[in-house]
């Protein structure tokens, strides 16, 4: 990163101001601090205040990060992965394919919807093999052993098994909780480092820790945060309780990750 001054000609080189990258992003000023700080987006150019400033490769490089971030990749895994490919044409033509995919399937899933509601319109009988076009479960089964481990998906199973419905019940309702939470939150206009702010990111890491698998340190934290913005099935979790849920608890939950809070030797 290197220091500039306030001229034309340096904000010609650097012209995308931190806020405005945020903004376009979908992403907190502290997030992209935090990217800053590790290593993984250092900014092109920074002022008097420490004022960051982006080039255009910054950008692409930002949209690399958020879409492997998007597949449950950790900050570092993502470094690595950044650093070893040099070709970013070959790597988002890979990114297009995948994004494609999932288009396809969401237009699968809609169409399915909307055949089921005209169904019910007309009193016809439903046909399964259309009712669950585009909701092929297995595919979620994939995802999460490439996530989180090969085992990670039947443990998940096995846990939820093995609780009675008064349990079941509860871990729904404080995940509903949660959603309330952050709807307030984004409501009062708190800031994610806020009292409020903490309380709830706390409240999610505790929900969150119910749940067998993997300790969850800062890093995982962080990337469980940005699914809930990047993944539209997390985001309607929590964006029914009101607008702008999943990003509050999102930016909350990296406020706590960014202070220390998330201790990852500490269990419910």
């Amino acid at each position: 990163m290197r220091d500039w001054t306030d001229s034309p000609d340096a904000a010609a080189k650097a012209p995308h101001t931190i806020a405005d990258v945020a903004r376009a992003a979908g992403v907190s000023s502290r997030t992209l601090r935090h990217y800053d700080a590790v290593g993984l987006l250092p900014a092109t150019a920074t002022g008097a205040g420490g004022l960051r400033r982006y080039d255009d490769r910054a950008l692409v490089r930002l949209q690399r990060i958020l879409l492997l971030r998007g597949l449950g990749l950790g900050l570092g895994q993502i470094g690595r992965v950044l650093d070893g490919e040099q070709d970013d044409v070959a790597a988002l033509t890979a990114h297009v394919e995948w994004l494609e995919g999932e288009r396809d399937r969401i237009a699968r899933q809609l169409a399915a919807v909307r055949t089921t509601i005209t169904r019910i319109g007309r009193g016809d009988d439903m046909n399964a093999q259309d009712t669950f076009d585009g909701f092929d479960q297995t595919r979620f089964r994939q995802e999460v052993e490439e996530r989180w481990g090969a085992d990670a998906w039947q443990r998940g199973q096995d846990w939820w098994s093995s609780q009675d419905v008064a349990a079941q019940t509860a871990f729904q309702e404080e995940q509903r909780a949660v959603a309330r939470d952050a709807a307030a939150l984004a409501a009062s206009g708190d800031g994610p480092g806020s009292a409020a702010g903490a309380a709830l990111a706390r409240r999610q890491l505790a929900w969150l820790r119910q749940a067998p698998g993997p300790g969850i340190d800062a890093d995982r934290f962080r990337t469980l945060a940005d699914m809930y913005v990047q993944d539209e099935r997390f985001t309607h979790a929590y964006e029914w309780a009101g607008p702008g849920a999943s990003r509050a608890l999102r930016d909350a939950m990296h406020a706590l990750a960014d202070t220390g809070g998330v201790d990852p030797s500490a269990t419910v």
